[in-house]
């Protein structure tokens, strides 16, 4: 019996196949590394194939198995964002910087997944060291959008959502700084959570921001993300910033039963702040959210207006907080212990110059720059201390806003995916596409977004639901509710085997 339909089978649907036998671990990883190598030479979603790892981890996952040991995700292919570390494998960040560095042990988040007998295929790719919103600044070259390869897939976590739509893999991990999962996840039609700030250790996890990275999961559906992220968290005395809280299964949480199944949503109260319904947001996409909202009420919930004041001072905050823990961050990348180093110097000053100079590229030299501008001596009372107070009055809007309802919904991005370029001289413009998303990573609030609609080009449209402090599993329920009502996640790109000229990569 064939196993091709299993590509575009859900993780449950996979859990089955494998628990039954239909399709053993290694047949499973054999299908997925064969799509990679016939589609991805158009994608450009992965920096890194490790086949041979691949496949002996899926002979383990078959062992466990078969003694009856066998996990969710145990046997399950999927792929990590090149930011995570992983033991005896490059871990690039998308940057000449790293493009020779062999992690010598695993992040937090790749010992989890490894504990749990998933089967990692590789590295993904990303915009470099996770600045950027359409996966273009990477070393190795962009990666496109399988909707339509003209177009960016969105970033930071592009290629592991390029990856998932494509159904080059079934899940992968990515980081969200300011919208890195949730706004590729919108450009490519696929489902993308970002828990509570602290529920996802950034333990191995190379940082950009501290106080706003956190590691994120992928999936084409709620219940996929909900199956990964359960086995993402967890307390890590490592990391400083890790929550000791009990483990939470979310998947369980969105089979649990309801008490009316024809309005699963019933007492929900879903909050439309009226500032993300403003002027600046497409026809397309208006039309899109509205009509997902409408079936949120036909399940049950009720919506209200709410306000969130400081929503549009939340691009400026995040920009002038994110450069300046950037700068502190990257300044251990000098070229003398580890990345990059200039082949040729006249003192140690020189060294650091142009190891640096050559290491970086120009998105991550200008927010090094920019940081290290307001926390200078005489700009930092002027701009780095602001951005934090309008820091803590943003925390404060989504705090009174969730007195008066459950959630808050709206778009995820104000535009959908655009062309390959069209921003490239315009960082600001890009800067500005991020709006929906930066205030949930100020706040450290958990937010999702999930596929709703399509615009007239047929790029994918998504919706962010945007939930209290820890709600990630009734933001997983209340999506999967929508999506067992709805089709948009079954969705998928007609791929295309041409290779553009212009993709070069590494890969090993």
């Amino acid at each position: 019996m064939s196993i091709a339909p299993l590509i575009d089978a859900s993780v449950a649907s996979l859990r089955q196949a494998l628990d039954s036998k239909q399709v053993s671990s290694v047949e499973l990883a054999t299908l997925f590394l064969d799509r990679i190598a016939a589609h991805d030479p158009a994608l450009n979603a992965f920096i890194t194939l490790d086949r041979e790892g691949a496949l002996a981890a899926a002979r383990a996952a078959d062992a466990r198995i078969a003694a009856g040991q066998a996990g969710p995700l145990t046997g399950i292919p999927l792929a990590h964002k090149d930011v995570f570390c992983t033991e005896g494998t490059l871990t690039t960040c998308g940057s000449k910087m790293l493009a020779n560095f062999t992690s010598p042990y695993d992040a937090h988040v790749v010992g989890l997944l490894k504990q749990a007998g998933a089967v990692s295929l590789g590295k993904t790719n990303m915009d470099e060291f996770a600045m950027g919103s359409s996966t273009e600044s990477s070393f190795f070259g962009p990666t496109r959008n399988p909707w339509a390869l003209d177009c960016v897939p969105g970033g930071s976590s592009g290629g592991s959502a390029a990856a998932v739509a494509a159904r080059l893999v079934p899940i992968a991990t990515g980081t969200d700084t300011g919208g890195s999962v949730r706004q590729p996840a919108a450009f490519c039609g696929i489902t993308g959570i970002k828990p509570t700030y602290g529920l996802v250790s950034r333990y191995g996890m190379v940082a950009y921001a501290s106080s706003l990275d956190q590691g994120g999961a992928f999936g084409a559906c709620a219940e996929d993300c909900a199956l990964l992220l359960s086995a993402m968290t967890g307390f890590d005395r490592r990391d400083s910033t890790s929550l000791d809280r009990p483990p939470e299964n979310h998947a369980a949480a969105l089979r649990a039963s309801v008490a009316d199944a024809a309005r699963p949503l019933a007492g929900c109260v879903i909050g439309l702040p009226r500032e993300f319904f403003a002027a600046g947001m497409s026809a397309g996409i208006r039309a899109a959210v509205d009509a997902a909202l409408d079936e949120y009420r036909k399940l049950g919930a009720t919506t209200r207006e709410v306000s969130l004041p400081n929503a549009e001072l939340a691009i400026p905050a995040y920009y002038v907080l994110a450069p300046a823990e950037a700068s502190s961050n990257l300044s251990r990348f000098d070229g003398v212990r580890y990345g990059h180093r200039a082949a040729t110097y006249a003192d140690l000053d020189d060294m650091y110059c142009k190891s640096r100079g050559e290491g970086f590229g120009a998105e991550v030299q200008r927010r090094i720059l920019v940081g290290t501008y307001v926390l200078s001596h005489g700009y930092y009372d002027a701009y780095y201390l602001q951005a934090q107070k309008l820091r803590r009055l943003i925390a404060e809007d989504f705090r009174r806003a969730f007195a008066e309802c459950d959630f808050i919904a709206g778009p995820t991005s104000p535009v959908t995916a655009w062309a390959l370029g069209a921003m490239s001289g315009d960082p600001v413009q890009m800067y500005l596409a991020d709006i929906y998303t930066t205030a949930v990573n100020l706040a450290g609030l958990p937010a999702l977004s999930h596929p709703c609609g399509f615009d007239d080009a047929g790029l994918p449209i998504g919706l962010q639901l945007i939930g209290d402090y820890f709600a990630e599993s009734r933001l997983l329920a209340s999506a999967h509710h929508f999506q067992q009502a709805t089709d948009w996640h079954q969705r998928r790109p007609a791929l295309s085997q041409c290779v553009p000229d212009n993709i070069a990569k590494t890969r090993t």
